[in-house]
C-alpha cells in the first residue's frame, strides 16, 4: 500500500487491485472510529481517499501497521435487480463469451457483483465481479445516447445507466430499478461495499 498526503487534509491510499480496494475500504469503515476525525472515507479504482484528517502523515502510518483481511464474499447488504435481456449488444457478448444470446442471463444471474465505487453520474456504481474469462472490451464508436436503466459491461466492471447520457460500454440488458432518487434515502440504490444480482425478469 502507498500513502500520499493530499492537501493539508487528505490521504489517498493506493492499492494494486478492486479486490485490495473492497477490503480496505471495508476495513476502515469497521476501525474508523480509530481514524480520528474525517469527513469522508472515498473508494475508486486502485485508490480510497480520506477527507477531512488532521493528521495525514501520522495516520498513514498507523494504517501501514494495520492487518487488512480479504473481504468475505457475504459481506455487505444484498440488492436484487430485475434485468429484461434486451440490450443491442447482446449478441456480440454472447460472440465473445462463447454462449448462446439465452445463456448471457443464466452467467450474469450466476455472479454476485460488488459495488467497487461510485462516479461517472449520480447513482452509477462501477460493479466488480466478473472472472478475468468474461472482461469485455469497451465499443469502438461510443453511443451518443445510453438509455436509462441499461446493463451494460466494459472491462472488468458492470454498471447500470442511471440516465440517459454517452456511453461506449457493451448493453445486453434494461431494468426498470431506480438508481438515483434525491426524494429516496438514500438516493443512491448502488453504494460502496453494496453487493448486487442481476435477475432475469420474469423468472
Amino acid at each position: 500500500m502507498r500513502a500520499l498526503v493530499a492537501g493539508s487534509e487528505g490521504l489517498l491510499l493506493e492499492v494494486d487491485s478492486a479486490a485490495q480496494v473492497a477490503a480496505l475500504h471495508a476495513e476502515l469503515l469497521r476501525r474508523r472510529a480509530e481514524l480520528g476525525p474525517v469527513r469522508d472515507i472515498v473508494p475508486a479504482a486502485r485508490t480510497v481517499l480520506l477527507d477531512g484528517v488532521r493528521e495525514p502523515r501520522a495516520l498513514a502510518e498507523r494504517i501501514a501497521r494495520w492487518e487488512v483481511p480479504p473481504l468475505a464474499g457475504t459481506e455487505g447488504p444484498l440488492v436484487t435487480v430485475p434485468v429484461r435481456y434486451d440490450g443491442p449488444d447482446l449478441a456480440e457478448v454472447a460472440r465473445l463469451w462463447d454462449v448462446t444470446e439465452r445463456e448471457v442471463a443464466g452467467v450474469v444471474g450466476s455472479l454476485v457483483f460488488r459495488v467497487a465505487f461510485c462516479g461517472f453520474a449520480p447513482g452509477f456504481g462501477y460493479l466488480t465481479g466478473l472472472p478475468e474469462r468474461l472482461h469485455l472490451p469497451r465499443r469502438a464508436t461510443p453511443r451518443a445516447a445510453v438509455p436509462a436503466g441499461s446493463l451494460a459491461l466494459a472491462g472488468e466492471y458492470a454498471g447500470v445507466y442511471p440516465r440517459s447520457s454517452p456511453g461506449g460500454w457493451q448493453l445486453i440488458g434494461t431494468t426498470d430499478a431506480v438508481l438515483w432518487d434525491p426524494e429516496r434515502d438514500p438516493a443512491a440504490l448502488f453504494a460502496p461495499g453494496v453487493r448486487v444480482r442481476f435477475e432475469e425478469a420474469g423468472t
